[in-house]
């Protein structure tokens, strides 16, 4: 095993070792097996949560009286979630992988309970702000162990694994939430993560046996970025307060919804200048942002959160508006997006981790989601189903891909002491884009819906964004021709979100021309591997046979 202590160039550029072949690993023992259960039960307990409130959001609203305070149930989370990233990044590398898995399981599990006892839309909403630094958490240091475990030229296999799960969750969290709405109770569908979480929290303590970094509780202490972190989760709360106000309870135009933005998002850009002048321990070490491999697959990571959410939040609108189907149903017609998303996140680490190269994968994949999101923007308030199938499939095979694929590029060029604030900062930029994708696609959609919905139906609804989700209920009860002129105006309307996010994949392809095929390391880091179990380790081929060049 390789340690990290060594100086590493920036951007290897000539390995004598690299063979054309991709390097033979070692076999796994139980150890590593028994440890990777255990993350997986942990992000299967995040993602399952997370695709599955949306459908009982309806129904909490209802019963606690929520009113417009219904878009803070998610943005709560996805607020909490998104600013402890860069924080557990740091965490991680000062007080270890396991102690953190294991808090932001606790966290998890209390925000849960708090959520299911809610009495009115305040506790949930405070709820769901804890629940979100568990799940943030859980799914940073998901992906940060795996990283520890299995080195960048063996992990397509792994991010493959983590995607199925995450595709298995997303296929059956909406039906279950949608039948505990419907035949029980909303709150069971919290209740139910009390015992998940016991189960991941005991296999978390038992068998995740990883390294610890020595020294006192109060030299740890020390060594964190309190105040860079401070300026990070200020920046954060203050940007998605804006987009989230925006269009909904204040104007876009509004001091309300444009201070907390800019302010915002200058805080995140002194984020980035603070780490690069900290002397010791930032949170995001400078290197990180310095060379162009990492920097677009950064920039690959950005532009896909912003398309993938669209589809998932929207593909669901086409369905109620157009079709007339129910909650349950438009998510029984998104398994299309579902099933096919985690499969081609597999089949994209196989063909990375057989290749030995990430350049042509993330190609596919872009050109892919480009394919498929012209091709929704066909799509026609009668499309037929092996229509809006297909196009789905193409669409979900592309963004599976991207998924799985910014990893690498990110991570090639990098010393491995840097991977959890590497890993950290993606998942971070991940979760910020998806708040801007939701709030560019809710926004061209309400503008589209103004023009192109007929005026008699418009009348009868107040100006705002709701208008999209206080409208689709409505529908079906209208007479003809009316109701299909609805419809055809939310298929048009909708098709122009599509277009949108043709454009903005454009920033995918740019963003490969960034990328250099880069020797994918074949070790790991010491400092926070298995404690137990050699055979687990992998095979690492010398590295005084390597040659490399620093970048120019």
């Amino acid at each position: 095993m390789g340690n990290s202590s060594g100086h590493t160039s920036p951007e290897p550029t000539l390995q004598t070792s690299q063979s054309s072949e991709a390097p033979q690993f070692a076999p796994k023992g139980s150890a590593f097996w028994l440890s990777f259960l255990a993350i997986i039960v942990s992000i299967f307990l995040s993602a399952l949560d997370l695709t599955a409130v949306a459908t009982v959001l309806p129904t909490v609203t209802d019963d606690l009286n929520g009113g417009d305070d219904f878009v803070w149930v998610g943005s709560a989370y996805a607020l909490s979630s998104t600013a402890i990233l860069p924080l557990t990044g740091g965490l991680a590398d000062i007080f270890g992988r396991k102690p953190l898995m294991l808090i932001s399981i606790v966290f998890f599990c209390i925000g849960s309970a708090l959520a299911g006892a809610a009495q009115n839309m305040d506790m949930m909403i405070a709820a769901r702000t804890v629940q979100g630094l568990g799940g943030g958490g859980i799914m940073n240091m998901t992906n940060i162990i795996v990283s520890d475990l299995v080195p960048l030229a063996e992990r397509g296999l792994y991010q493959g694994l983590l995607g199925l799960t995450w595709s298995l969750a997303s296929g059956i969290g909406p039906p279950i939430g949608g039948a505990l709405a419907e035949r029980a109770s909303w709150r069971w569908l919290f209740y139910l993560n009390l015992p998940l979480t016991g189960i991941a929290f005991g296999l978390v303590l038992i068998f995740l046996q990883v390294r610890t970094p020595e020294g006192s509780m109060g030299e740890k202490l020390a060594r964190v970025d309190w105040f860079g972190n401070l300026i990070i989760i200020a920046g954060t709360t203050l940007s998605i307060l804006g987009l989230t106000w925006g269009g909904v309870r204040y104007p876009w135009s509004s001091a309300h919804v444009l201070a907390p933005l800019v302010i915002g998002l200058s805080l995140v850009a002194a984020f980035i200048v603070y780490e690069a002048t900290i002397p010791q321990s930032p949170t995001i070490p400078f290197k990180v942002l310095t060379n162009r491999t990492t920097i677009g697959g950064y920039i690959s990571t950005m532009t896909h959160g912003i398309t993938s959410i669209s589809i998932i939040y929207y593909i669901p609108v086409y369905f109620q508006a157009c079709k007339g189907a129910s909650p349950i149903r438009s998510g029984v017609d998104m398994l299309a997006t579902a099933l096919v998303i985690a499969p081609f996140a597999l089949i994209c680490g196989i063909i990375i981790k057989v290749s030995n190269k990430y350049r042509p994968a993330n190609a596919m994949g872009w050109i892919l989601t480009i394919i498929g999101f012209g091709l929704l923007s066909l799509l026609k308030a009668d499309s037929p189903v092996k229509t809006w199938v297909g196009y789905q499939f193409l669409v979900s095979a592309g963004t599976g891909m991207i998924f799985a694929g910014t990893i690498f590029p990110v991570l090639a060029p990098l010393p491995v002491h840097l991977t959890a604030p590497a890993l950290a900062f993606l998942a971070f930029l991940r979760t910020f884009a998806q708040t801007w994708g939701i709030t560019i696609a809710s926004t061209v959609l309400q503008n589209e819906l103004k023009r192109n919905l007929p005026a008699e139906f418009v009348s009868t609804f107040p100006q705002g964004l709701e208008i999209v989700y206080a409208a689709i209920p409505h529908i079906e009860g209208l007479s003809e021709p009316l109701r299909t002129e609805v419809r055809v105006a939310f298929a048009t309307s909708m098709s122009v979100i599509w277009k949108t996010m043709v454009g903005i994949s454009g920033l995918g392809i740019i963003s490969l021309f960034l990328l250099k095929e880069i020797p994918m390391r074949v070790h790991t880091d010491d400092n926070f591997g298995l404690s137990k179990d050699p055979s687990s380790k992998s095979l690492e081929e010398p590295e005084k046979t390597q040659v490399q060049v620093n970048q120019v």
